[in-house]
């Protein structure tokens, strides 16, 4: 698939050309298009990229452009900057995308950008998706990114390292794009009210939660403003937790079997919990001659192991997957006695939900930073290029430190310390805390 920037519809930037003033908006068209940037400085959350001292930045102010690799997240403004630098430089944009190109359509791009160039006319050839192409169809672009037949701007969410050709790389810079942070999607949310001339219908805890939604993707942004701005006139604000009913449908959830299967394993459950293995085998044999799968009731036992019992008995995970296993071995009647004994030992168990809770915070502060990148100094680096983007820098190996442990920072940047884990009294947990208090005293201690 080929674009002439010459020959499509007219787009934002031909629209401003053509008018000589501001462009007029037309609503029939997606938000993300209308609110495209028409300069560089319009673009958000890259200016570790576009300012007047940033690499493109000097590219662009020396009237200069070379091949470049744009690398970033979806939604962070590839195919914009490109589009702009293009103009900017004043040279004929052509896209193709490598999920839908093949060879007969870049050496149509060539033999174009060719005949342009022989009337003084440069070009630059945007390929999306770029790391989708196969090393003989990169290979293609290297006598033509030499010889300055074209600019090539190459567009690719994957690491370059790995997905593009060697050869390649080194006749392109590679520029990486930034997920857009909070402020950056504030900014385009800013927009699109002004441009629409309504603010979002939403409760002030809402704002932040959309934001945290996009997880760094402006175009996702801007469709679930879509979204919200298209419901009924007259709606009431939209809370934090309306928001996913408002922005993306839930699939409904399925009961397959009667409400007494679940009474009764909700009573296994509860009893293994309150640590009572009579009632807990009593609820066992209910289900099982009832005629309950064994196996529903292993799994269960599994997960049981992790959510109650946990860390204060590392064990029971074992002896759960142990029944489950010997069941499957031995079938019925003999494997349910492993079964049982799962049950007893789960019930007598010290109990923690620890681990649970852990976890779940962990869930939530996962989907509050969303894809931020680990610490640059935990990263391997088996290429140049990593290891030029400081990848590996300052890794400290814990057990040749002091006490076994060094006190780096192995969460990304920006996020907040918190405690996820909190380990109990109970059973072995007591132990475990113990060695975290010591180890957070010298984390403390460390960085004094």
């Amino acid at each position: 698939m080929v674009s002439h920037h010459a020959q499509e519809e007219p787009s934002l930037f031909d629209a401003a050309a053509e008018s000589g003033g501001p462009m007029v908006d037309d609503p029939a068209r997606p938000l993300a298009d209308r609110l495209r940037p028409r300069s560089l400085s319009e673009v958000v959350g890259q200016d570790h990229l576009l300012a007047t001292d940033a690499p493109l930045g000097r590219m662009v102010e020396a009237g200069r452009l070379s091949s470049i690799i744009l690398w970033g997240p979806p939604g962070c403004g590839k195919t914009t900057i490109a589009r702009l630098l293009a103009e900017r430089a004043g040279l004929v944009f052509e896209q193709i995308s490598a999920t839908f190109s093949g060879v007969a359509d870049l050496r149509k791009v060539f033999d174009a950008a060719g005949r342009r160039r022989q009337i003084g006319q440069g070009t630059m050839l945007f390929v999306d998706e770029i790391h989708r192409f196969n090393r003989a169809q990169q290979d293609s672009f290297l006598p033509f990114v030499e010889d300055g037949t074209v600019v090539l701007v190459g567009a690719t969410t994957e690491n370059p390292s790995f997905e593009l050709n060697g050869a390649l790389l080194s006749r392109c810079q590679v520029m990486v794009l930034r997920r857009l942070d909070e402020e950056a999607l504030g900014e385009l949310l800013a927009r699109a009210e002004a441009l629409t001339g309504r603010a979002l219908p939403l409760t002030p805890e809402a704002r932040p939660a959309l934001l945290a939604m996009a997880d760094g993707d402006g175009r996702y942004l801007l469709s679930m403003v879509e979204q919200i701005q298209g419901l009924p006139a007259g709606a009431g604000p939209v809370g934090a937790g309306e928001l996913t009913d408002v922005v993306a449908s839930r699939a409904p959830l399925y009961d397959k079997s009667s409400e007494e299967h679940y009474n009764l394993i909700s009573a296994l459950h509860k009893s293994m919990r309150g640590s009572d293995p009579d009632a807990a085998l009593y609820w066992l044999a209910r289900m099982l001659t009832g005629g309950e799968d064994p196996l529903y009731v292993a799994r269960r036992l599994v997960r049981f192991a992790s959510e109650d019992v946990g860390m204060a008995d590392p064990g029971a995970l074992q002896i759960a997957l142990a029944a489950w296993q010997a069941y499957e071995r031995l079938g019925s009647p003999e494997g349910e006695l492993a079964i049982a004994q799962a049950v007893v030992h789960l019930a007598t168990a010290p109990k923690s939900v620890a681990i649970y809770r852990g976890y779940g915070r962990a869930v939530r502060l996962a989907r509050r930073t969303g894809s931020l990148m680990p610490p640059a100094h935990i990263l391997n680096a088996p290429t140049r290029l990593m290891k030029e983007l400081g990848y590996g820098e300052g890794y400290e190996y814990d057990p040749d430190a002091e006490d076994g442990f060094s006190g780096a920072d192995y969460l990304p940047q920006g996020v907040e310390r918190e405690p996820l884990y909190e380990p109990t009294g109970n059973g072995h947990e007591r132990r475990i805390r113990e060695r975290l208090e010591y180890w957070q005293a010298l984390r403390a201690e460390r960085r004094a």
